[in-house]
């Protein structure tokens, strides 16, 4: 992603098998859908999803709404394939990708995407990427992979910590304290570097509880702080405020544009309000205006 693209700052996951689900959320606010195909439908109900989810896609695609994606099943099952190819003819904004080991298998969906595309008529790579990077206990050790990995469709990462506790046979992943306990601390800040060392964006993981509107705000805030650029939703009622928590404040935008202007001319490094500000800087303010402008 350049400096200055917004990224999306909320995905809705909406079961792909469920008509009324799916008519419900056609106009919602979030920023996109997320179409799934995998863990919210049953073994049996698979091709009836894939059918819903395309025509879905085809109805509604270039709707205005949000961007549609599409989640996958994992790489190395027996729908995978069958996956892409119902719905890449629809042309979905994106496909995220479940319980990989690393860049190989998302180097490999890329492939996949790459002769559909081009067997539909689609534009080439247009058809963006986000693997959840954690799920699987080898996962965590390729992250920094994906830094040379080179996919020219990765969006973003992601992370998951419910199919990471099942594969470590964890019987829990929170503390008493409600938070990550550390192992699942460590593959969130992980994914967070690996992504922003790869150059796309981190997406935040789900917040489980759906009536704690409070408790997402305030960790929504924080994953923002910490560099974050957008999250899962897994409830209509959670898309609102995770926009809010991602969208810059006034304050920070009359910032940006003072740190863009004060850089006009050509220079390297800038003083401004006692401090000194050079490139990074500039980069970070010209994608809190694009994701302000994006906003409004």
């Amino acid at each position: 992603m350049s400096a200055e693209t917004a990224p999306l700052r909320s995905f809705l996951f909406v079961p792909g098998d469920s008509e009324k689900k799916l008519a419900k959320v056609a106009d919602s606010r979030a920023d996109a859908l997320i179409l799934d195909l995998e863990d919210a439908v049953s073994e049996s109900r698979k091709p009836a999803a894939r059918a819903l989810v395309s025509d879905f896609l085809a109805q509604h695609r270039g709707s205005g709404g949000p961007q549609l994606w599409v989640r996958m099943n994992p790489v190395d099952s027996p729908h995978a394939l069958h996956d892409l190819a119902a719905v890449v003819a629809a042309g979905p904004a994106g496909i995220m990708v479940p319980k990989i080991d690393g860049p190989v298998d998302v180097v490999k969906v890329h492939h996949y995407l790459e002769a559909l595309e081009n067997a539909h008529g689609v534009e080439a790579d247009s058809i963006r990427l986000l693997p959840v990077a954690t799920e699987t206990a080898v996962a965590p050790f390729r992250l920094g992979d994906f830094v040379s990995a080179h996919i020219p469709r990765l969006y973003g990462l992601t992370w998951g910590a419910e199919d990471l506790s099942a594969a470590l046979g964890a019987s829990t992943n929170l503390g008493p304290d409600g938070e990550w306990t550390q192992t699942y601390r460590i593959a969130r800040s992980l994914m967070l570097m690996a992504a922003r060392a790869a150059g796309v964006e981190p997406v935040e993981t789900l917040y489980v509880d759906v009536r704690d509107g409070e408790g997402l705000s305030l960790s929504s805030q924080r994953a923002r702080a910490e560099g974050f650029s957008g999250r899962i939703a897994i409830h209509p009622g959670q898309v609102d405020i995770i926009n809010s928590a991602f969208t810059p404040t006034t304050e920070e935008v009359d910032f940006a544009a003072r740190v863009v202007e004060a850089f006009e001319g050509d220079v390297g490094t800038v003083a401004l309000d006692g401090k000194m500000l050079d490139a990074p800087h500039l980069a970070a303010a010209r994608r809190v205006l694009a994701l302000a402008r994006s906003t409004h």
